[in-house]
Formats: structure tokens, C-alpha cells, sequence
């Protein structure tokens, strides 16, 4: 008993799930960690409370170590972001992640979804690839980096039809 409490306190088996807005501190946490500009608590909460968005967190045990969001328009979608916890990279469950994701989009009807990645990201390239994304265009100097460097972005697609 002892051992399969200690294994779900501090691990066990990762599940995705709806995310609520208790989980906005962290959701941020996680996205300031992850990307230059990142999102705070309150643009979280929004996001939260919207009812065309969809955030899904990926938990460990009682430890949120990853999340998805996408807003939804009609039949389409954009994942806005995808993060995971620094310790957790490299293990696959961005891709349990996204894939869960895609098929929670694609239960409430939608038929494409849409995304951009910075085009130097071979991680999340990789991942996006590996998913059925296609490249369908770039964005020229789209994101600004710390230094004042602007990178280039790639449109990518997916149909889920």
C-alpha cells in the first residue's frame, strides 16, 4: 500500500485532463519557464473562463508538468501553446499530450487545426512533424527575442478530417 501511494505522490503514470483555474498559477509557472515572454496568472485565468478555448493539463501524481490550449472558431483551431516541465522533456509526453489534445478537439468538431513554431525549434518541429502537421507557410521575423534578434515562424496544419 505504502509503495503504491509513494508512486502516485511522486510520479505514477501521467494523465491529461481538463484544466481548471485553480491550475492558472501553475499553467503560468510552466509557460514563463518555457518561452521568452510568458503568459501570467491573470491571461490564464482568462483563457480558463473562455468558452472557445480548450486547456488540458498533463499531470504526474499531484504535480501539473505540462499544458495545452487552443482556441476554437467554427471548425478550426490554433494550439496557441504546448509546454512541459524542463525535468520531464525528452520522455514522449508531449506527444501524449498533443495527440490527447487533438482528440478532444476533434470530439467537439473540429476538422483543422492550425499552429506556429519558431523555425529553429527541431524539438517542437519534430514533435508537430511526427504529429501530421505540415508546413503550410512562414512568418518572417515573428518572434522577438530577448536580445532584440527577430526569428522566423512556420505556419503548420493539420487536418483532422
Amino acid at each position: 500500500m505504502i509503495g503504491w501511494l509513494s508512486k502516485w505522490w511522486d510520479g505514477g503514470t501521467p494523465a491529461v485532463e481538463p484544466a481548471s483555474l485553480r491550475d492558472a498559477p501553475r499553467l503560468a509557472q510552466l509557460h514563463g519557464a518555457s518561452f521568452h515572454r510568458g503568459w501570467g496568472e491573470g491571461e490564464f485565468e482568462a483563457m480558463l473562463s473562455e468558452r472557445n478555448t480548450l486547456v488540458h493539463r498533463l499531470r504526474q501524481g499531484r504535480k501539473v508538468i505540462g499544458f495545452a490550449v487552443s482556441r476554437m472558431a467554427a471548425d478550426e483551431a490554433e494550439i496557441l501553446s504546448i509546454a512541459i516541465d524542463a525535468n520531464n522533456r525528452g520522455r514522449g509526453l508531449s506527444r501524449n499530450l498533443l495527440m490527447t489534445h487533438l482528440g478532444h478537439l476533434a470530439g467537439r468538431g473540429i476538422r483543422t487545426i492550425f499552429l506556429e513554431v519558431e523555425e529553429n525549434n527541431a524539438p517542437a518541429r519534430k514533435l508537430y512533424e511526427r504529429a501530421g502537421f505540415a508546413v503550410v507557410g512562414r512568418r518572417e521575423r515573428y518572434y522577438k527575442q530577448p536580445g532584440g534578434e527577430h526569428l522566423n515562424a512556420l505556419l503548420m496544419r493539420r487536418d483532422l478530417s
